[in-house]
């Protein structure tokens, strides 16, 4: 979506978008985890959405920023989990068949995974 803002929640076209999914649960990640992860995590946990981050698919302009944004996150409540722990999680079990070629296709994508693509699987 095309903005202007630095924080992405102060949008009304993406606060629609969001609140159209109609889910409480999100994960997000961003560019920069000081800025366009951090404000919007914390709007979000405000407006009572449970919010979890990949904290390997995010980099701040430098690893203290990135660090201490990730400590202000969590201690606000933001849920942080990696890459690979997150694709586990949604894994759960290797006889689930159908999506371990899309796990290990994953974790090969430097950590480039979608879950859109267990949904189509």
């Amino acid at each position: 979506m095309d903005r202007t803002s630095v924080n992405s929640w102060e949008d009304k076209e993406f606060q629609e978008a969001v609140k159209a999914l109609g889910r409480k649960k999100l994960v997000v990640c961003a560019l920069w985890t000081e800025v366009c992860l951090c404000f919007p995590a914390l709007d979000l946990l405000k407006e009572g959405y449970e919010v979890y981050t990949i904290v390997d698919a995010v980099g701040g302009t430098s690893r203290l920023a990135h660090e201490t944004a990730l400590r202000r996150m969590e201690q606000a409540g933001v849920r942080l989990t990696s890459v690979t722990q997150y694709i586990c999680e949604l894994q759960r079990d290797w006889n689930r068949k159908e999506t371990v070629p899309v796990f290990f296709q994953g974790l090969l994508d430097n950590g480039s995974f979608f879950v859109e693509t267990l949904k189509e699987k």
